[in-house]
């Protein structure tokens, strides 16, 4: 075992900022995806829908937070031999085992007690999606390949529990536009994983069920997954009327297209080069360029109604 799993790192934050970390609030951001089947039907003007919509976006950000506590506490012994997670909060001390249950006991009740107010519909995708990270946690995030198609099962939940939230029927193309989608950015995840150790460790390294050999394998997997993204938008703009009913300037809905397959390709190439931190959508958050296309598609996609 690492010498860093014997020494902890000190501790130099207060109990309060070590509460509000180990929660991991900068990974609410992901929760916006509740938004996006409103979004899509053009109701984001119901003042009533957005409502459920918050409550949504809360109820799945504290669902998360649980589930974030709890994958630490399966991964504490690997997070204190590691660089950089050995200074989370679980990992260097400053939380303790029972302080962490007593926080995933909250959390999954605050969550529990909105999705009531939500409806069953709600409330049973939310519990799909806890059970399904539980089972990630526990086992399945070291089965490879399958760790990343449950990260992105986890996203299209978040879009599923946004559709019935508000009684929306989410179309099957949108379903399958965000499972190429977030499939590609999980794998980009892993991708970036196992370069980071592969720099550290040499050609030995491994993460999770990952060897350093799968690289360009994992890679391809990757890339073809986010082009099958924009060929499903792509294809969805010639599927028949639907495109021509709710959008009155579709073109732009195809220069969406053109957008997103320049930001994919972008991101598998810094991931390529090394440079992408482990989580894409953190990284897109920071990243000028990506944020410059996002906010690009978004315009689009609102020029496009």
């Amino acid at each position: 075992m690492s010498e860093f799993a014997e020494v902890p790192a000190p501790r130099r934050r207060s109990r309060f900022t070590a509460w509000v970390l180990v929660l991991r609030p900068r990974h609410w951001v992901k929760n916006v995806l509740v938004i996006v089947p409103l979004a899509a039907a053009h109701q984001l003007g119901d003042l009533a829908l957005l409502a459920r919509v918050a409550m949504a976006f809360a109820a799945f950000s504290m669902c998360a937070s649980g589930q974030y506590v709890l994958n630490d506490l399966f991964d504490l012994e690997a997070d204190r031999s590691h660089p950089s997670k050995r200074s989370r909060p679980l990992a260097s001390g400053e939380l303790t085992r029972t302080a962490a249950f007593a926080i995933i006991a909250v959390m999954w009740l605050g969550a529990g007690l909105i999705a009531a107010r939500l409806g069953r519909a709600f409330s049973g995708v939310l519990a799909a999606y806890v059970l399904l990270m539980i089972a990630y946690s526990v086992r399945l995030k070291h089965v490879v390949l399958l760790d990343a198609l449950l990260l992105a099962a986890g996203y299209s939940a978040r879009i599923a529990a946004g559709a019935v939230a508000v009684a929306i029927l989410p179309s099957t193309w949108l379903i399958a536009f965000s499972l190429f989608l977030f499939y590609s950015l999980a794998l980009i995840k892993r991708f970036s994983e196992l370069t980071h150790n592969r720099d550290r460790e040499g050609p030995s390294a491994h993460a999770r069920g990952y060897e350093a050999v799968d690289l360009p394998v994992v890679a391809t997997f990757g890339i073809s997954s986010g082009y099958l993204a924009v060929l499903v938008l792509a294809m969805y703009l010639t599927s028949g009327s639907t495109p021509g009913r709710l959008y009155g300037n579709p073109s732009f809905i195809a220069l969406t297209a053109v957008l997103l397959l320049y930001w994919v390709s972008y991101l598998w190439l810094v991931a390529n080069r090394g440079r992408m931190p482990e989580d894409p959508v953190l990284f897109a958050l920071r990243d000028g360029r990506s944020r410059v296309l996002v906010v690009l598609m978004g315009i689009c996609a609102w020029l496009a109604v």
